[in-house]
């Protein structure tokens, strides 16, 4: 079964890519014993952070990986926003080379790797990286329930651009 024409795979991986840097890779709903409540939402670039029942200005706080991690630096989740950076690392290099394809098509085709094998292969180690992100969230005592939705969309885009056939 032939999911995609081998004609649209080159622009599929650049519009899979794109979306996967658009989208959260983990939303987590926090609620503490002392009534508050928090929502985490992490892009692979940014998290926010939502506090319930605070003024909007306090509420809000936009954090990138680097400034996320020294936020945490000495607690037991450290470990869990340094492999997220690893992940974020990883898409900004996807990133790179779907920006490269979109705008050289030509060039990128000719080289030694196919470059829809190439995305499709960053964003599976990139879904691999964010789990085990979100796996050491889990384990290591972060509240809340974390939701891995982008990851699983890491996966299935990955398999998507890794089956297609290429003539």
């Amino acid at each position: 079964m032939v999911w995609v024409r081998s004609e649209y795979a080159g622009p599929l991986a650049v519009v899979l890519t794109v979306l996967s840097v658009l989208l959260p890779w983990n939303v987590t709903y926090s609620a503490s014993i002392s009534g508050g409540s928090v929502l985490f939402v992490r892009f692979p670039f940014a998290q926010i952070r939502y506090a319930f029942g605070v003024p909007f200005a306090e509420a809000v706080r936009l954090f990138d990986p680097m400034s996320a991690i020294a936020f945490q630096a000495g607690s037991t989740i450290q470990l869990a926003y340094e492999v997220w950076a690893v992940g974020a690392a990883v898409l900004a290099v996807a990133l790179l080379v779907a920006i490269a394809y979109y705008f050289r098509e030509d060039a990128v085709e000719s080289g030694p790797v196919d470059p829809v094998r190439l995305l499709g292969s960053l964003l599976g180690l990139a879904g691999v990286v964010l789990a085990v992100a979100t796996y050491l969230l889990v384990t290591r005592g972060f509240p809340g329930v974390p939701l891995p939705v982008g990851v699983v969309f890491l996966f299935v885009f990955a398999g998507l651009l890794l089956t297609v056939e290429r003539t």
